[in-house]
């Protein structure tokens, strides 16, 4: 099959490179045009079109695809197949009706649960036990075309949001080369999805990354795993600087003390109260300011004391 691919950051990437190392022929890789990033706001290639050029495949990077804008380069590459894997833009319909065996996506989640923009992050945010990969018909809808095939892998206590997406991106690899054989043999199968049992993940926003410490410490630590390594949770301490929480675990013991009260400083860290008196340990910070520090770094510089609160606002 003539492959033309669709995508972005480094779970595209990672969903490409397994297509490529597989010997299929790539068209064409579509992504989304270079950003300004950083404090000189230099403009950025997307990290597909930087694997792209590597391997000499061709890149675009339309500014839109609304009326018909693209079709004039489907025509002249006349892709078998469209492979999609985090692209960031919804198709239009001529793009999903124009290749043979049409558009192949691979959504991080075992639909239809986690619909929606961040299916990896709500998963952990939200305490689930597994998540994994769907490769589905793309539809007009959002995640709602019919599943070919799906892989479902553990969350455990000790993954956050980048174990997850790399593993997923490697399981999304994997699955999408398995449905393209599938497809080429005619043994692919078309199973719709359950509307009733649809959930959503919308975007992340700086609303979901304030940690209210009168939460429960188990749903505060998935929280925190679910947000890091970004955009990271976060509270302030007593003299309103920013603190961004990279890593916590449940700490031992509990305390009368309020929600948020900086119960335990030591030289390994420090411990803040949740609801109901449970704690959680901070491990890595972010301060505001400063770079990435462990726990007890941030101790020693003495920023933090036992009986501090530490303040959240909706």
């Amino acid at each position: 099959m003539k492959v033309l691919f669709m995508g972005t950051p480094d779970f595209a990437r990672i969903c490409l490179s397994a297509i490529v190392e597989d010997g299929y022929e790539i068209v064409g890789v579509v992504t989304q045009p270079d950003k300004p990033k950083g404090r000189s706001y230099k403009l950025t290639p997307p990290p597909v079109k930087v694997y792209a050029e590597e391997k000499g495949l061709a890149v675009y990077q339309p500014e839109t695809l609304r009326d018909e804008a693209f079709l004039p380069t489907l025509r002249e590459l006349c892709p078998d197949i469209i492979i999609v894997a985090a692209y960031g833009k919804i198709l239009p319909k001529y793009i999903l009706d124009f290749p043979k065996y049409g558009c192949i996506n691979a959504h991080g989640s075992i639909l239809p649960k986690y619909r929606g923009a961040a299916p990896i992050q709500r998963a952990v945010m939200d305490g689930e036990k597994e998540t994994g990969i769907t490769v589905m018909y793309m539809d007009v809808g959002l995640d709602t075309g019919d599943m070919i095939l799906k892989e479902t892998t553990p969350i455990t206590e000790e993954d956050n949001f980048e174990t997850m997406h790399d593993r997923l991106a490697e399981i999304g690899g994997r699955c999408l080369v398995t449905a393209m054989k599938q497809l080429e043999e005619g043994t692919a199968i078309r199973e719709k999805q359950d509307d009733a049992l649809a959930t959503y993940a919308e975007k992340i926003t700086k609303a979901d990354c304030i940690i209210d410490f009168n939460t429960d410490a188990e749903e505060l630590l998935c929280r925190i795993r679910g947000l890091s390594p970004f955009p990271l949770a976060f509270t302030k301490t007593p003299d309103g600087r920013l603190l961004k929480i990279i890593s916590a675990v449940a700490a031992t013991g509990a305390s009368g003390a309020k929600p948020g009260t900086v119960a335990v400083v030591d030289k390994d860290g420090f411990e803040v109260v949740c609801k109901g008196g449970k704690k959680i340990r901070v491990k890595e910070v972010l301060p505001e300011g400063k770079g990435r520090m462990t726990a007890a770094d941030f101790v020693r510089g003495r920023r933090i004391e036992a009986g501090d609160m530490l303040k959240w606002e909706k």
